[in-house]
């Protein structure tokens, strides 16, 4: 089966048939879905979510989806900061527009990090490989990972969830915008927090 052939095979009603069929598994089979989108960037995540909210439920739905999503994420971007240095990554390493993408997350650390993470089709799998090939603190890319996800999953779900209802009363769409601000002003704070705490521990440590 070829890659175009797959990617045909991933209709909502496929994803809800297979959710279906494993359901003897609990919660697992709408945690993996996520999960393995981050290793296989194609599969479609916004279906994954959107069948999940339909089999499960809007909140067990999103909660799965969160946990694999940003499950995911994290395995990816671990496993590219350990490896990362290897020779098989080297060709990524050292492109030019990988190594100004480095720089900027270097940079700016949570805050656009958690912006560039709320938007359903940012290509989370190439932030997730670069970020792990930067230098960025891995409590920082957590925040903006969980943060992030977060506002990305619960907008999916509530579209996916009560379509109709949002385009006929679009005022429920103003808590998905307080969500997202209020998540990044308290990513904000925390990351100003826990860049003071490592400014003492270096401090202490010369």
């Amino acid at each position: 089966m070829d890659i175009a052939t797959l990617k045909e095979w991933f209709t909502l009603e496929n994803i809800m048939q297979l959710l279906e069929s494993y359901r003897a598994f609990g919660p697992l089979p709408g945690i993996l879905l996520p999960l393995l989108e981050s290793f296989v960037p194609f599969l479609p995540l916004f279906l994954f979510i959107l069948a999940n909210v339909n089999a499960f439920g809007f909140w067990l739905g999103f909660l799965f989806s969160w946990i694999g999503t940003c499950g995911g994420a994290l395995l990816v971007f671990l496993l590219v900061r350990k490896y990362g240095q290897k020779r098989l990554l080297s060709f990524i390493r050292n492109h030019k527009k990988v190594q100004k993408l480095m720089i900027w997350i270097e940079r700016h650390g949570f805050g656009p990090l958690f912006i560039l993470l709320c938007f359903p089709f940012t290509p989370s799998a190439l932030v997730n490989i670069v970020a792990g090939l930067s230098r960025i603190k891995v409590k920082q890319y957590f925040l903006a990972i969980v943060a992030g996800k977060l506002v990305m999953i619960i907008t999916i779900s509530f579209i996916g969830y009560d379509l109709q209802a949002m385009i006929t009363q679009p005022i429920r769409t103003i808590p998905v915008a307080i969500a997202i601000f209020v998540l990044w002003f308290v990513g904000k704070r925390v990351e100003a927090r826990m860049n003071v705490t490592a400014e003492k521990e270096r401090e202490q440590g010369n």
